[in-house]
């Protein structure tokens, strides 16, 4: 059975790689394969989770392009190769725009840290996200995997999972609670069904 090939996009620990490669050993994504991890970031940990998993990984520097043309390029040469026919963003800090986005129409997903629409967009990234719901005031947050286009967060939402803010949470307790009880539950399952929709309309 022909699979989705998958690309993950990281920057840093990995944390949500290891909960697709985890989901993906026990079955959950039987419509796609990673076979690629690529990273914005020679340090990031993820590179060594994709190792560990005898996953290919690549590295790709925005600040080794003179313009985000060209970085996108090379991006998208990468993918070709590798066959990718869909993007995951895990914790990529790099921005992708209007042209990138549009040559991969409903097949880049990513996952953001609270219920969109609230506590998205420009600057709400990692333990930002978690302080802003917290000065707020809010009593329920959550995670929301989406669609991605040329608007920071504004794709169509694919799942959500809402999480209660209990008193005396930190900015560091509620990132790790949304990681595990919304984060890591709702990724393999959206990625999933995006893979098994790709599937049915190759």
């Amino acid at each position: 059975m022909l699979k989705t090939k998958i690309a993950v996009f990281v920057s840093g620990g990995g944390t949500n790689l290891q909960a697709l490669i985890d989901a993906e050993k026990r079955g959950e994504i039987p419509s796609g394969e990673i076979t690629l991890v690529l990273a914005s970031n020679d340090k990031a940990y993820a590179l060594t989770r994709a190792a560990q998993n005898g996953i290919k990984s690549v590295v790709v520097k925005r600040k080794e392009f003179p313009s985000q043309e060209l970085y996108e390029t090379k991006m998208k040469q990468v993918l070709m190769k590798n066959g990718i026919e869909m993007i995951v963003l895990a914790g990529f800090m790099s921005l992708l725009s209007e042209d990138f986005t549009f040559a991969y129409p409903k097949r880049i997903v990513n996952i953001h840290p609270s219920l969109i629409p609230s506590f998205c967009g420009k600057g709400f990234y990692g333990l930002h996200v978690h302080e802003a719901a917290l000065e707020y005031g809010v009593k329920v947050t959550g995670a929301t995997v989406h669609y991605v286009n040329e608007i920071p967060d504004g794709g169509e939402i694919i799942l959500q999972k809402a999480v209660d803010i209990l008193e005396g949470d930190t900015p560091e307790a509620l990132q790790r609670r949304v990681m595990e009880e919304a984060e890591w539950v709702l990724l393999p399952k959206a990625v999933e069904m995006v893979a098994q929709t790709l599937k049915k309309g190759n």
